[in-house]
């Protein structure tokens, strides 16, 4: 049976789409329905059909999943941010450990996958965790400013007045941005993607959850904000904020979906604020990569130490360290760390944060993993360790040669990407997969942490 538009079908779901829509068949052909999970039994209009796969949406549940619970946030329906808030949490860490499991079947082609995938460590409470926010800001049809989260598939915005993944903080300040941008909105207009003009592109946040610190960045199309008293205001009464530390200006005028520009200027406090995974501190910039669950972060970086199994001995390269929170959290168990990023100004941040938590056996380099780590390795230096944490891209082909030819015993590989960590994994031939543990980094969403360990296999 192949379906067709308009078409009443009864379906149930048993998986779902990397975006969080519920996959059912019909005799064999594949269905996508937005809002229903695995378990599921609906009737559904079809929408749109194609010649091996249609689009359904939901006329009515006839069975609801066992997992099905009521989403807590208001916004659910249409928010393109939490895909998963209507399963219930212990079926998300499931579904979680599945998708680790089948990338590397399906792309790795790793036939004992359920054999070495371990079950997802979860949150106690998965809510309130996320530590950074970027608010899209966009002039809406009546004339004002809505500021909040884009919707599914779409760039309109959902004003969102609160959000239940973000640390609480964030209600407060995009309140005062909201009043401000619509009382002032000739002097600071919002942006149009669209026709590349307005102001106010972006609300972007960082919140120090063991800290307290707050940090707000205005990112602009343009070089500076106007300088009048209105803008005294708005910072005058962010600044009252409980834990705000460092208010910021960041120009970007490019036509990018990137957030940050590559510079952002202070308007009130420090140019960074702090923050802890378990008793190390870090500097955190406007541009650094930093975990954005801070709860989960010291539970991954703890699995990272135990796979290792590191010794006063070890020798230890960690590619795309960002602001050495890796290669701090090894150095007390190790003989040296190689760590390597290529952007400036979070390698600089990497080699203060190992002068703040007084650790001396670190080496930061400026530069590109593939290049450097190579260099390391035919340069003399015995590495014994490597502990990669690339881009959602995964790791540079280069790299992967690079660590293939190389005598490295143990390779350690942290990814927010299942797909791209499988994909990669299958090129390291010479080593042996022997366990991965997804880590639920991103509660209510589709989002999954894994760590991989690797061994050198003896006839290599």
């Amino acid at each position: 049976m192949i379906a067709k538009k308009n078409q009443i079908c009864e379906i149930e779901i048993t998986d779902l789409t990397d975006d969080g829509q519920g996959i059912g068949k019909i005799d064999g052909f594949a269905v996508f329905c937005e809002g229903l999970i695995p378990g599921d039994r609906a009737e559904i209009k079809i929408v749109k059909a194609n010649k091996n796969y249609a689009y359904g949406e939901i006329a009515r549940i006839t069975e609801a999943s066992i997992h099905r619970i009521k989403p807590k946030c208001k916004y659910f329906k249409n928010c393109g941010g939490c895909a998963l808030q209507n399963m219930d949490y212990a079926a998300q860490l499931g579904h979680k450990a599945k998708t680790v499991k089948n990338c590397l079947e399906r792309i790795g082609g790793f036939k004992n996958a359920g054999e070495i995938t371990k079950e997802t460590v979860g949150m106690e409470c998965p809510y309130n965790y996320r530590n950074k926010a970027q608010f899209p800001v966009k002039k809406n049809a009546r004339g004002g400013a809505d500021i909040g989260f884009y919707s599914k598939r779409s760039h309109e915005i959902i004003n969102v007045g609160h959000c239940g993944i973000l640390h609480q903080a964030n209600d407060k300040i995009i309140g005062i941005f909201k009043q401000f941008i619509n009382k002032n909105i000739k002097k600071f207009p919002p942006y149009d993607e669209t026709k590349h003009e307005g102001l106010i592109r972006h609300i972007f946040t960082r919140v120090g959850f063991y800290s307290g610190e707050i940090m707000v960045c205005i990112v602009i199309n343009g070089d500076d904000l106007p300088n009048c008293g209105e803008l005294g205001g708005l910072i005058g009464e962010l600044s009252e904020i409980q834990g705000m530390k460092s208010i910021a200006l960041c120009p970007n005028k490019n036509k990018t979906n990137v957030i940050l520009g590559e510079k952002a200027k202070t308007l009130w406090g420090a140019d960074y604020i702090f923050d802890y995974i378990g008793d190390k501190k870090f500097k955190i910039s406007a541009n650094s990569f930093y975990q954005v669950n801070p709860e989960q972060t010291k539970k991954l970086y703890d699995k990272i130490i135990e796979y290792a199994k590191p010794n006063s001995g070890t020798a230890c390269a960690d590619a795309y360290c960002g602001i050495g929170a890796i290669s701090i959290a090894l150095a007390p168990f190790v003989k040296k760390v190689y760590g390597v990023e290529i952007i400036g100004q979070a390698v600089s941040d990497a080699r203060e944060n190992a002068k703040i938590n007084n650790i001396g056996n670190i080496e930061f380099i400026e530069g590109k993993s593939e290049e450097i780590i190579p260099k390391l390795i035919s340069g003399g230096e015995k590495i014994d360790l490597i502990v990669v944490d690339p881009p959602r891209k995964g790791c540079d082909a280069k790299l992967i040669e690079s660590i293939a030819k190389s005598r490295i015993r143990k390779l350690v590989y942290v990814s927010c990407d299942p797909a791209t960590q499988a994909r990669d994994l299958k090129l390291l031939a010479e080593y042996e997969l022997i366990s991965v543990q997804p880590v639920d980094m991103f509660p209510q969403t589709m989002h999954v942490e894994s760590v991989a360990l690797l061994t050198r296999k003896a006839n290599f």
